[in-house]
């Protein structure tokens, strides 16, 4: 009877020390998958077309804009995308059946997976060519002012490394590349 409470004894003493072990990526390694996926999504959006100037050059407003965007935000990114419309007949688009709106999605997302959300957007949503919008947050403190601009220069520094054309935004209409 003590034999078998003595090996159970033995076994969970001696399993903790056993237990999983896994070394932390170094800087190095992390740095590499980082390149690794900004390579894999500049060769995926390469497949989409150059932007297109007389496209995306007429439009004056975000509620024209129909590429997607982005807002830059203090601790993160905001992507907006306008998925493609699944029905090719223009029979009622744009109408209570088939709202534009119904296909706008908003994802946020950490400003070291922005290479990775961009790859991940349908070549159909890009009407305009490979351009984005790029706005900061309007409603951000005073405080923060800093952390923004620095995270604007983050992720216009991503979107050149995936071949991107940045278009800057500022309060809803256009005020850089254009």
């Amino acid at each position: 009877m003590r034999t078998p409470a003595i090996l159970l004894l033995a076994t969970l003493a001696i399993f903790p020390a056993v237990g999983c072990r896994s070394k932390p990526a170094t800087a190095a390694e992390v740095t590499r998958q980082q390149a690794a996926k900004i390579d894999e999504a500049r060769r995926d959006l390469s497949q989409i077309p150059p932007p297109s100037k007389n496209l995306y050059m007429a439009i004056n407003s975000m509620g024209g804009w129909q590429n997607p965007s982005i807002t830059v935000q203090e601790n993160m990114v905001s992507l907006h995308v306008l998925m493609p419309d699944a029905n090719p007949s223009d029979l009622g688009r744009g109408s209570m059946l088939r709202p534009e709106a119904a296909r706008r999605q908003v994802l946020n997302v950490r400003m070291s997976d922005l290479a990775e959300a961009l790859n991940a957007i349908p070549k159909e949503a890009w009407p305009y060519g490979r351009v984005i919008a790029v706005e900061e947050a309007h409603d951000a403190p005073a405080s923060a002012e800093r952390q923004l601009r620095l995270n604007m220069e983050k992720a216009m520094d991503i979107l050149n490394n995936v071949g991107v054309v940045a278009d800057e935004w500022s309060n809803g209409r256009p005020v850089g590349v254009r």
